[in-house]
């Protein structure tokens, strides 16, 4: 999958096309970055933090399962904490690239669903995500998405750049 960048001067019909376009790309760029990389550098950290590229990506399916099934849509979810075990981010040795990409496109389709549906100004129901404050509106939701995946995918590029020395956008 790989989606340019959007032009902010494409015609959009709605602010929440925009909101789509973007984060169609942002997660293009996250497989951009990943794909090509061996299972090992995949599950082998470059920071003293501890994290691995894999990690971060079951992180950002987790949290976009989290913010939008989960939370907004107040749907039940399996273990909506799964990218987490004992204090850090967690990936079974039986997740692989491909099932977390898969994971990751669903995601994005299930999130474009609700968004072709639903106004950006439309609460979310009442769910234990929001432990016990009103639920953010579909909005607020997909800003904080927004903010995970621009940041991580920064943090992505400099990991990638020290991997194998490839950088870009």
């Amino acid at each position: 999958m790989d989606v340019s960048f959007p032009n902010p001067t494409d015609p959009a019909a709605a602010t929440s096309e925009v909101f789509l376009r973007y984060l169609d790309y942002l997660r293009s760029r996250f497989e951009a970055k990943l794909n090509g990389l061996d299972d090992e550098t995949l599950r082998s950290s470059r920071l003293p933090s501890g994290w691995t590229p894999l990690e971060l990506l079951k992180h950002l399916v987790c949290v976009e399962r989290r913010r939008i099934v989960w939370g907004f849509c107040g749907e039940a979810v399996v273990d909506p904490w799964a990218d987490h075990a004992d204090g850090r981010w967690f990936v079974g040795s039986d997740e692989t690239l491909e099932s977390l990409l898969d994971g990751l496109h669903a995601g994005g389709v299930r999130t474009r669903e609700v968004v072709s549906m639903t106004p950006l100004s439309q609460v979310g129901r009442p769910s234990e995500r929001w432990e016990g404050n009103p639920p953010a509106t579909l909005d607020r939701v997909l800003f904080h998405i927004f903010m995970e995946y621009s940041r991580h995918l920064g943090h992505l590029d400099i990991v990638r750049e020290l991997i194998d020395g490839a950088a870009g956008e």
